[in-house]
C-alpha cells in the first residue's frame, strides 16, 4: 500500500494542473465572479506543485501550506464576496477574512510551527467555507437571484458544490489529523491522505466543469 498510496497522492495532483491549465486559457474570456475564482485556482497550482517538489525532495512543505491556508481563504473570501454580493454585507466578509488571516498567522508563530501540519487554521477555514457554501445555496433557491444571475448559476452551483464537498469531507481528517498520526499506524494515516487527495480530485473536477459551464457571450 506504501508505494500505491504515493502514486494515487501524485495523480490526484493532475486535475489541479487541468482545471488550472483550462482556467488560464480561458481567463479572458471569464465574468469578474470567475476571474477571482481563478485566481484561487493559479495559486493553489503554484503551492500544489511546489510542495510536491519538495516532497520529492524530502524538504519539509509545510510552510508553503501555511502560506496557502492563508492566501487562499483569502482569495476564496473575495469570490464569495461577489457571488453573495446583496445577500451578505461585503464588508462582514472582509472582516471575517481578516480576523482569519490575523488568527491563521498567529497559529503559525504561536502554536502551530510552520513546519507543523497546521491542523487549527485548516479546520477553522473548513467551518467558516462550508457556512459561505451553505449560504450560497440558500441563495441560489431564490427565483429572483436566478434570474438575475442566470448565466452565472451553473458555474456557481459547480464550484460551491466542489468546495463544500471538499472541506465537509476533510473536516474531521484536519480536525483529528494530530491525534491520528499520533496514535494510529502509518498505514492508517497513508489511507486518510488517499481519501483526502480522492475528495480533491472531486473538488477539482467540479471546479472544471463550473468553469466549463461558464457564460459563453
Amino acid at each position: 500500500m506504501g508505494n500505491l498510496s504515493k502514486y494515487i497522492i501524485i495523480i490526484s495532483h493532475l486535475p489541479i494542473l487541468i482545471t488550472s491549465s483550462y482556467a488560464m486559457l480561458t481567463f479572458k474570456k471569464q465574468e469578474k465572479t470567475l476571474k477571482i475564482f481563478s485566481c484561487f485556482l493559479f495559486l493553489s497550482y503554484l503551492i500544489q506543485f511546489a510542495s510536491l517538489i519538495f516532497w520529492f525532495n524530502r524538504m519539509n512543505n509545510m510552510p508553503l501550506l501555511h502560506a496557502y491556508v492563508g492566501l487562499g481563504f483569502l482569495l476564496l473570501a473575495v469570490f464569495y464576496k461577489h457571488v453573495l454580493n446583496g445577500f451578505i454585507s461585503g464588508r462582514l466578509i472582509y472582516g471575517v477574512a481578516a480576523l482569519f488571516l490575523v488568527l491563521t498567522v498567529a497559529n503559525s508563530v504561536f502554536v502551530q510551527s510552520v513546519y507543523t501540519f497546521n491542523s487549527y487554521a485548516l479546520t477553522l477555514e473548513s467551518v467558516i467555507l462550508i457556512i459561505f457554501s451553505l449560504t450560497t445555496y440558500i441563495l441560489l433557491l431564490d427565483k429572483t437571484v436566478k434570474e438575475q444571475r442566470k448565466s452565472l448559476v451553473s458555474s456557481i452551483n459547480w464550484i460551491n458544490s466542489g468546495i463544500f464537498t471538499y472541506y465537509v469531507s476533510n473536516l474531521l481528517i484536519f480536525y483529528f489529523s494530530e491525534y491520528f498520526s499520533r496514535y494510529f499506524s502509518r498505514e492508517f494515516n497513508r489511507y486518510t491522505w488517499v481519501m483526502h487527495s480522492f475528495f480533491s480530485v472531486v473538488m477539482y473536477t467540479f471546479f472544471f466543469i463550473g468553469l466549463w459551464k461558464r457564460p459563453r457571450n
